[in-house]
């Protein structure tokens, strides 16, 4: 009997019928495999519905599906996922992005030896189609997150984080940008242990900031971010002055990545 980690994997499918497939094959090849995958079509309405019970057939009971008849978002499919999952830990997985073979090994390992972690994130590698993968090391240091640097930078990509299923935060219903970091925040604020292992165990398949999809719409994602400290701030979670200084910062950040965006499309216009 080949031995099981008690974590559920959550992947939230939305009209993702040409990647996930690649996402599932990675969690299917980890070195200690998750207990159950559960794979939530967020109302896509086409022939994604079709490509997950491929797969369910292809893998077996070990994948579960949950249908949603409407599209309501990543953060609210995250959450049907969570509400249905067995296991102590909860893993995310995006549907366009995959895992290094080693990383539930090495993650569940540190959160059984570090019981009082509610949320361990890692390193990710932007790796583009047909490049060499890094090579893993074999040392694993972490980084203890302090909850008032989240403010000023996002430490992890959702496809690292893995959780407690215990915890009483969630993914706040509907929200459709910066969801996730709202939810490492608030984590964070209420006292529980946050830790960032400094290896990169997985691999995003696009440009956090690119020309396509969700990280293109940069104001969208800026509102997302300013609208975090304003939930913030109102639970008493941040007073006045860090929450005036988060937004500086912010508003910052954004105009420099709305500068560098436009100069990557002069650039491509004119090369």
């Amino acid at each position: 009997m080949v031995m099981a980690a008690p974590v559920s994997v959550v992947i939230p499918c939305y009209k993702c019928s040409s990647t996930i497939e690649r996402a599932l094959s990675s969690v299917a090849g980890q070195t200690l495999r998750p207990a159950e995958v559960i794979l939530v079509d967020d109302g896509s309405g086409d022939e994604t519905s079709g490509v997950l019970e491929t797969l369910k057939d292809k893998y077996g009971d070990w994948i579960h599906i949950v249908e949603l008849p409407l599209n309501v978002g990543a953060a609210s499919a995250r959450n049907a996922g969570w509400n249905v999952a067995t296991q102590p830990y909860i893993a995310f997985l995006d549907s366009d992005d995959s895992w290094n073979t080693e990383k539930l090994h090495v993650q569940y390992a540190y959160m059984r030896n570090n019981p009082e972690v509610s949320l361990c994130g890692h390193r990710c590698v932007l790796s583009q189609d047909g490049e060499a993968l890094p090579v893993l090391q074999k040392r694993f240091d972490s980084t203890k997150i302090n909850a008032t640097s989240l403010l000023f930078r996002n430490a992890f990509f959702t496809p690292s984080v893995m959780l407690r299923r215990d915890i009483r935060h969630r993914f706040q219903k509907g929200k459709r940008f910066a969801e996730d970091f709202l939810l490492w925040q608030q984590i964070a604020f209420s006292g529980l242990n946050v830790v960032r292992i400094e290896s990169p165990l997985a691999y995003i398949h696009k440009s956090p900031y690119g020309a396509g999809g969700l990280s293109a719409q940069l104001w969208r994602m800026e509102t997302g971010e300013l609208c975090n400290f304003l939930t913030l701030y109102r639970a008493g979670s941040i007073n006045a002055p860090l929450y005036v200084a988060a937004i500086l910062f912010s508003m910052i950040k954004f105009i420099r990545r709305l500068l560098l965006a436009r100069l990557s499309g002069l650039s491509k216009r004119w090369s």
